[in-house]
């Protein structure tokens, strides 16, 4: 695998490491790229949430903490440089088994650190069953991104401000806080966080590519879309129906409905799930159908897990169908 390097250290926002993780799937031949960072106190929530449902603006705002909201699926997370991000991009169609085998090649890392670290889950590398590591993916055409987080020294006074997941959320994972459910890598090990991203990079990683100053020009190009306030809120559709449910090994689901003279006109999804296929494609497919079971069984494929990881075709008619 290649690292790839910029070049200089200095600490840029977050957008612009989306968009590098963009610029090496788009502009780059490297099958398998591999690179780390770190960014000031900042929200990141996925491309499928509303942010008022998500995070603590006020909160944010007292203390300084950016909010962005990134292109893969998942739920909010908070970083900061007691964190560092790890970003994955290499070539293939499968998203299911590109995800699997990095948060494999991460376990395996943590493990070999003398941490008892275990992948399980929807996207969670776990020490002693509380969260170190969330991790998202999306797919760009022939190129797989996949990134995430892994905790050392974060603040968990910001994280706990910052975020605000539902009761159902921490509920569905056996706790009644953020701060139960996280626990911090330098309670699981005498390395330092720059040894631990030696570790993780030596043992990764056989080549470096260090870019060049048009790439990063390009680079920060790309990044605008990232600071657009039409990218960061999302939209917000009409809809006549409003359907919220939480699915197991599934996530947050959240649906928008339109209907027009008994009919559906348009399906807008909202959540924390991991979206694997196109997702735009099959709300397409309701368009003028009738919100009944049979009648949305014989347009949804039978196998949903193609498009959002861990769905089943009768878990979504039923999502849609019941309050």
């Amino acid at each position: 695998m290649t690292y790839i390097q910029l070049p200089d250290d200095t600490i840029r926002p977050l957008p612009f490491y989306l968009a590098m993780e963009e610029y090496v799937a788009r502009d780059m031949d490297e099958d398998d790229c591999f690179f780390m960072w770190q960014v000031a106190p900042t929200v990141i929530f996925g491309r499928n949430q509303l942010m008022e449902n998500e995070v603590n603006m006020d909160y944010c705002q007292q203390h300084g903490i950016a909010v962005y909201r990134r292109k893969s699926g998942g739920g909010c997370v908070y970083a900061d440089m007691g964190n560092v991000m790890l970003s994955y991009v290499t070539s293939g169609e499968s998203v299911q088994f590109t995800y699997n085998r990095y948060v494999s090649m991460v376990t395996m890392v943590l493990c070999e650190m003398g941490i008892d670290a275990r992948a399980t889950g929807r996207n969670d590398i776990l020490i002693g069953g509380a969260k170190v590591s969330g991790n998202a993916f999306y797919h760009l055409a022939g190129r797989n991104v996949v990134h995430g987080t892994l905790l050392y020294d974060t603040s968990m006074e910001n994280m706990t401000g910052a975020i605000t997941p539902s009761r159902e959320k921490l509920q569905s994972k056996g706790v009644d806080s953020v701060r139960q459910h996280i626990t911090l890598l330098k309670d699981h090990t005498t390395l330092t966080l720059p040894e631990v991203k030696e570790h993780i990079r030596r043992r990764l990683c056989r080549d470096t590519l260090t870019l060049t100053t048009d790439a990063v020009a390009r680079i920060e190009e790309m990044a605008q879309e990232y600071l657009g306030d039409d990218f960061i809120n999302g939209n917000n559709p009409r809809c006549t129906i409003s359907r919220r449910k939480r699915i197991e090994g599934v996530g947050e689901m959240e649906v928008l409905i339109e209907m027009n003279h008994g009919r559906i006109r348009h399906v807008t999804m909202r959540g924390d799930y991991l979206q694997t296929g196109d997702l735009a494609a099959l709300l397409s497919w309701l368009e003028g159908v009738t919100l009944d079971g049979e009648a949305l069984s014989n347009v949804l494929p039978a196998d949903m897990n193609v498009v959002i990881a861990g769905m089943t075709r009768d878990n979504f008619i039923e999502l849609l169908i019941n309050p």
